[in-house]
Formats: C-alpha cells, structure tokens, sequence
C-alpha cells in the first residue's frame, strides 16, 4: 500500500476502518477527503489480501485477490524514477476485445492516472504502469524509461489481481460481471490439503498390502529330487601324523649379488 502511495502522488490515506463497519462507510470517507476514486485493502486471516477498487460514490467497483506480491524493498531493482513524475500507462490488447476488460481499464486509467497539473506531481514522464492479462489474470509492473535508448528497466512494485466481482454500486450492488475461473484461497488450501492427504493414505495402503502378503501362510514345496546331482562327495584324504621335524632347506649363496655397500654407492653414482 505504501508502495502505490509512493507512485500515486494525487493519493489520500486515511487511517484503518473498524471491522464492524459496512463497505458503505468507505464512500462517506470519500465525500469527507473529496476524493472520487478508491482503493480499499482488505486483508484475512492475516494470509490473504483482497482489493477493492471503486468509483465512488456512483459505481461500479470490482473486487480482486491480490497473489504473488513483491515490494519495493524486497526486489532492489536497478531501476529508478522521479517521486511523483507523472507515469504511462500501457494495457494489454486484451482489455480492448472483452467488456469487463474495458471497464477495468477504464477504471485502472482513472485511478492510477496522474491529474494533469496535479499539485504534488512532476511535470516529467520517466515511468510507464503497465497491465498486462494472462492466465486469467491482471498482472501489474513498474518500468522506468531509460532516456538514452528508450528501453525499460524494472522498479517495482509487482503483482497478480485476480478478479472476483465488479460490481454496479461502489462496494456492493447488483452484480455485472463474476469470474467463473476463480478460486477462493480457503479452496484452493483444502484442494491441497485433499491432496496431500490421498498420498499419505495411498502409501499406508500399499504398507499395509505388503504386511498382508508377509503374514499370509507360504505354500510348502516339496522336495526337488534333482537338487543333489551335483553334490558329489569329494575323496577323503589319510590322516598321517609326522614325527619328525622337517629337513631344513639348503642355503645357496649368489656369487653375483652385490653387498649392501656397494648397492648404495652405485644408487649415489
């Protein structure tokens, strides 16, 4: 949330909202800071983070799950850009073919869209947002433009918007548009639990499989009469028991053979 702060210089916070409180308060809060465009974080169970991103006070609003997010501190990318220059924003060709993906661009323009004359902005484009579809999904990056060749360089921040509703009211209303494709988190983490369960329960299957097949009574083979064709008793040797002690073996001296003395002095040689 910082992050965007960052590069939204036209942005307004305002301090957290009680949990009691209805979606509805957000668009009091927007007449009070004379604001008519939001974006609302909603976090749960301290793992999953949703965003809300409306028109306030008329509609519509549409609802994401945030996934896959990476911030400013945690990239440390080369790239670099001036606090509160004034950003481009490129879309997917994609946004141009679908309806509801030309209401969110609409929407992402208005909201992210740097006010021309804004007091707090700069008057230079050194940045460009880009929205980008894939797999069902939104995906959002920040690219500095490098004078010299024109080309980009990352800056940050990253991430997924996966769309859950838009609806026709800000923060509720009838419903326009609901992604077939989606998941929620609370699924997606019993899929893998599911999952994981159905192996363990296979392995102990087969463990026990092989327990059975142990304990189960072996049928008795009946004695092979051709196993002892080839066991042919070997010749017994006598026993003799000698006496005396064996003759010594004689000792022939080499008349050749050098003595130690003289083997040295030919090595040093």
């Amino acid at each position: 949330m910082q992050d965007l702060r960052k590069l939204m210089p036209h942005s307004k916070a305002d301090t957290k909202m009680d949990r009691k409180d209805k979606l509805f308060v957000i668009n009091e809060v927007c007449e009070m800071k004379n604001c008519n465009k939001c974006i609302y974080f909603e976090a749960k169970k301290k793992q999953d983070l949703y965003m809300w991103v409306a028109n306030s006070p008329g509609g519509p609003s549409a609802k994401f799950l945030v996934q896959n997010v990476h911030t400013l501190a945690e990239l440390k990318m080369t790239g670099n850009c001036l606090k509160g220059s004034r950003p481009l924003l490129s879309f997917d060709p994609a946004f141009d073919r679908d309806p509801y993906l030309a209401l969110l661009k609409e929407l992402f323009i208005q909201i992210f869209g740097t006010p021309r004359y804004h007091p707090k902005s700069q008057p230079f484009v050194d940045h460009v947002f880009t929205f980008s579809v894939a797999d069902k999904r939104i995906w959002f990056r920040n690219y500095q433009i490098i004078e010299e060749d024109a080309s980009l360089v990352e800056i940050g921040p990253r991430f997924v918007l996966n769309l859950i509703k838009i609806f026709q009211g800000s923060f509720g209303g009838p419903t326009l548009y609901e992604n077939s494709n989606y998941q929620s988190p609370n699924m997606h983490r019993r899929m893998i639990r599911l999952a994981t369960a159905a192996k363990v329960k296979e392995k102990q299957q087969v463990k026990d499989l092989q327990k059975l097949k142990k304990s189960e009574n072996k049928e008795t083979v009946s004695r092979d009469p051709t196993e002892d064709v080839f066991n042919i008793p070997a010749e017994k040797k006598p026993q003799t028991m000698e006496t005396k002690a064996p003759l010594p073996k004689p000792r022939i001296k080499r008349k050749d053979k050098q003595f130690k003395r003289q083997r040295l002095a030919k090595k040093r040689v």
